[in-house]
């Protein structure tokens, strides 16, 4: 049987590739530009086709007629650049977004011709999301404030300048610190502490105990389940709203230790998974439950609501980029991860098993980013994702219990039922995988 006609001339396909990605770009260009006056476009369908196009037919020539490539490329580019010119003589606002996308353009399809096709695809499905995404971008930036707009410069130096700058080499007693490591879990902290902060702003104050439960799990499950607790103590909120927020806490969890997992400890993240998803499904079932009861048991009224009533009783927003609890973890991980590799030099993974459980039982986090700190080969994929089973499912008894005591009657009853089914369905699962 004779090989596909593509498989028969890899040539053509790439130079093929960088049209089409080419009149991806167009298509979104043209739409973009479908309102503005006759002869005011930079470039519509066709012609960021052809760009693309000639930048595949460079990238293919490259290596045996490097000449005739770097003409074209040059030649295209400055075309480019004179579209833009002339369009700014036209116009008295300027834009340089199209005429930048043309040299991007330009660039994908000279990757795809010289064969780095994914990388070219990649980066071309970037570009066209980014540009349809213009609106929900501006309507964000506008939607910023001077807090908001510092914390995301400090996390970009955290996340982007200190961390590729420090050392990934082992120090301290036993070889147990690196300082990137433990780095990334400040990063990784403030960065769900961010994210959670700013999800919590975008839903507004009538989804606010959810939101903000969501919002506070990505840091502490825990200290959320707390404060929900103390608010069904002191009846401040719809008691079927504040359940519903503790089941979501726990449903955040069981989400944030399978992320953190899949960035720290790898090797661990299939078996936990398995063990995981059963009380993420409970968790999250339970909350939509509550939530939907608490809203059909609502009384409708025309009345504005007032500051005391349930809808606008909502936690206060923390710090969008509070390096302290980050900062604290990591500190509480050094102190683990030293303690760990003490109990693995003297008496095995079965001690290792039980610091892990013991240091998990308040805080899951810190008993995964010790596991991602133990050396290569300490454990196998199997026993790595047991091992951190009892963390999680002590931890979510110990909010069960929080749930169940701390409002002093029955209103934290479903809160923590939920939770206790979640940490004896996971439990199960592990059991069942020994």
């Amino acid at each position: 049987m004779s090989a596909p006609f593509f498989d028969a001339f890899p040539e053509l396909s790439r130079i093929g590739l960088g049209l089409g990605l080419g009149l991806l770009v167009g298509v979104q260009r043209g739409w973009a530009t479908r309102k503005g006056a006759e002869g005011t476009r930079f470039a519509g369908f066709r012609t960021f086709g052809l760009i693309g196009l000639a930048g595949g037919i460079a990238g293919v020539f490259q290596a045996r007629a490097s000449g005739l490539a770097i003409v074209l490329l040059a030649a295209t580019a400055a075309l480019v650049l004179l579209g833009y010119w002339r369009s700014t003589r036209k116009s008295d606002s300027v834009s340089g977004t199209s005429s930048l996308v043309g040299l991007l353009t330009l660039s994908c399809g000279y990757l795809a011709g010289s064969g780095e096709t994914i990388l070219a695809t990649v980066v071309t499905s970037v570009m066209v999301l980014v540009l349809a995404m213009r609106h929900q971008l501006h309507g964000w930036v506008a939607a910023l404030n001077e807090r908001e707009m510092m914390a995301i410069a400090r996390f970009a130096i955290i996340a982007l300048v200190i961390l590729p700058l420090l050392p990934d080499t082992p120090f301290g007693p036993y070889g147990a610190w690196r300082a990137r490591q433990l780095w990334l879990v400040v990063v990784l902290v403030s960065g769900f502490s961010f994210a959670g902060y700013l999800g919590a702003r975008h839903f507004g104050a009538t989804r606010g105990v959810l939101a903000t439960a969501a919002a506070g799990s990505f840091v502490s499950s825990t200290a959320v389940t707390a404060s929900l607790a103390g608010k069904l103590k002191s009846g401040d909120g719809d008691a079927g709203i504040l359940n519903a927020g503790i089941a979501l806490a726990s449903a955040v969890m069981f989400m944030r230790v399978m992320a953190l997992t899949f960035a720290l400890a790898p090797l661990a993240l299939p078996t936990l998974a398995m063990i995981a998803a059963p009380g993420l499904v409970i968790s999250l079932v339970a909350a939509l439950a509550f939530a939907r009861r608490a809203g059909a048991e609502r009384v409708p009224s025309s009345a504005a609501p007032s500051p005391t009533s349930p809808a606008s009783t909502v936690m206060p927003l923390r710090n969008p980029f509070d390096l302290g609890p980050a900062l604290l973890l990591a500190g509480l991980t050094m102190a683990l991860t030293l303690v760990a590799r003490w109990v693995l030099a003297r008496y095995g993974n079965s001690g290792l098993a039980t610091v892990l459980a013991i240091s998990g039982v308040v805080d899951v986090d810190s008993a995964i980013i010790t596991m991602g700190n133990l050396p290569a080969g300490t454990l196998s994929p199997r026993l790595a994702g047991l091992v951190l089973a009892p963390p999680i499912v002590l931890n979510t008894l110990l909010k069960a219990g929080m749930a169940a005591t701390m409002p002093g009657g029955r209103s934290g009853w479903p809160g923590a039922a939920t939770l206790v089914l979640s940490a004896l369905a996971s439990g199960a699962v592990a059991v069942l995988l020994v």
